[in-house]
């Protein structure tokens, strides 16, 4: 517990020390912002601060913060390091300077961003790269709730079954990305939001109380004590198959860094009244995305290492899989993320655990798709220039989008293992979308002159993370791990001998400029 209490308070300081010196470094000042000055009543408006806070919030979050966070725990304490260091000095920074950025290029979206600064060329690829990006978050987070909700309506015979839930869901994903943001989402996030930051809450109380005995930082970073519990036996090749780099950077995304952000990001830009709401909306709420990955790491690590899972299950079900256990089968095929999240909530926190996990679990998911869908409609319809003020221009652009969206989704649903290659490809085209977004904010700090090392060294961190999972992963090159970590030396050392011939090319025209 000491390890999870000196992270805790990393985070805090994180936000009141390193937030306020990058927006220092950016600078936010008393300009008419986009909400103000292209107020539409659809996209662009100006919504209270705690409300703006609350929805940025569920965009980013989701149950990123949760399921990330369970499956990083595998990898044990180590966790907390990604999810400190990412958070402090990679995510929260790349979710303020991405978000004002936008405000200062008039709530622009990302791809628009990205190739104000890195090209047309770029633009055209990230264009396409987050458009797919965004409709493969709205598939899978179609898909996966209503399975859940068929599960917890007892398999298909209530109503309609599973199909019944994903027709419903996707009829709201029509009307939220629809409807001006006032509306909907307006409305509804601020509850989730609150539902998620309660469960997170009560469940750091509990550990409190608890005070189980976990794994420290300092005493586990040679391995993850294998042996410690024999709940725990049989994770080893999972952690052989997946090595720690790049696979914990991946895993754990949204508590750390994630590159979705940046295209969520631009819809509360589109509804901030001022700029110096910026450090507590952006960089405040992914601290605060950071805390509930920490608690769930935390009681995940007490679950998984130290017997934490029998204080959950019944002394039947304990048996038996002790028995699993001895026949070769492993904690973690028992408790995959849903599992553990309505397992631990509905056992420390009773019958109002069991509707927070409801809520983190299926809503969560579906507040993050209905926002991927309206980032996509307004990055189209900002690529195209047609404006979105009249509900038809919305439609001119919805349906074919709804159309693309629906096809992944049957193809999701009738491929056995749809739902898996479509996530390990949203893994890593999230983690990718960060790159792009970081080596943005890099240019973007050089023509300004202004501290670029803020945003460079992590840029060439998820460089060479991206790039080593696409060498490692058996769905792209497959290549054994001391040939794929060489490579991964060789890209770092191209991206910088290119970045700083850039630099010095940039430098000389500014001075003969001036």
């Amino acid at each position: 517990m000491v390890s999870f209490i000196i992270s805790l308070a990393a985070l805090v300081l994180g936000y009141l020390l390193y937030g306020k010196f990058v927006a220092h470094v950016f600078g936010p000042d008393d300009r008419p912002t986009p909400a103000v000055a292209k107020a539409d009543g659809v996209d662009f408006m100006v919504l209270p601060s705690w409300k703006i806070f609350m929805i940025q919030f569920l965009n980013i979050a989701g149950t990123g913060p949760i399921f990330g966070a369970i499956m990083g725990a595998w990898y044990g304490p180590v966790a907390y390091l990604w999810i400190v260091f990412g958070c402090i000095f990679a995510g929260a920074m790349h979710d303020y300077m991405s978000g004002m950025l936008s405000i200062r290029h008039d709530g622009a979206g990302l791809p628009e961003l990205v190739g104000k600064y890195l090209g047309g060329n770029t633009r055209k690829v990230m264009l396409v790269f987050s458009v797919l990006l965004l409709m493969m978050v709205g598939a899978v987070f179609v898909y996966s709730p209503a399975i859940i909700l068929d599960g917890i309506c007892n398999s298909g015979s209530f109503v309609g079954g599973k199909m019944f839930w994903i027709i419903l869901i996707f009829i709201y994903y029509i009307i939220a990305t629809l409807l001006p943001i006032d509306k909907i989402i307006g409305k509804i996030y601020p509850l989730f939001a609150f539902s998620l930051l309660f469960m997170a809450g009560a469940l750091m109380i509990g550990l409190f109380i608890k005070w189980p005995t976990l794994p420290e930082l300092w005493s586990n970073l040679a391995s993850c004590n294998l042996n410690e519990n024999p709940a725990w036996l049989g994770t080893e090749p999972f952690v052989q198959k997946n090595p720690i780099f790049p696979c914990l950077f991946i895993t754990i995304a949204c508590g750390a860094i994630s590159g979705f952000h940046a295209t969520q990001s631009p819809l509360m830009a589109r509804c901030m009244k001022s700029e110096k709401l910026g450090r507590p909306v952006f960089y405040g709420a992914m601290i605060t995305e950071g805390v509930v990955a920490l608690i769930w790491a935390t009681v995940s690590m007490y679950f998984f290492y130290y017997g934490g899972w029998r204080e959950c299950v019944s002394p039947e079900v304990a048996q038996q899989f002790i028995a699993q256990v001895d026949g070769g089968k492993s904690l973690i095929q028992n408790f995959d993320a849903p599992t553990v999240v309505k397992i631990v909530c509905s056992s420390w926190l009773g019958v109002a655990g069991g509707v927070l996990a409801l809520l983190g679990v299926v809503a969560a998911p579906i507040t993050s798709g209905d926002t991927a869908l309206r980032s996509a409609r307004l990055i189209i319809a900002e690529a195209i220039g047609l404006e979105q003020r009249a509900m038809r221009r919305r439609l001119y652009i919805c349906v074919p989008l709804f159309a693309v969206t629906m096809g992944i989704l049957v193809w999701q649903m009738e491929n056995p293992d749809g739902f898996n290659v479509i996530w390990q490809y949203f893994g890593w085209a999230n983690q990718t979308l960060s790159v792009f977004t970081l080596w943005t904010l890099t240019v973007y700090l050089v023509q300004r002159k202004k501290p670029f090392i803020i945003t460079l060294v992590p840029a060439l961190l998820m460089t060479v993370v991206c790039s080593t999972f696409l060498l490692l992963s058996p769905m792209a090159l497959a290549l054994s791990e001391p040939v794929a970590y060489t490579g991964s030396v060789i890209i770092l050392v191209v991206a910088l001998v290119w970045f700083f011939a850039w630099y010095r090319k940039n430098m000389k025209i500014n001075n003969s400029n001036t």
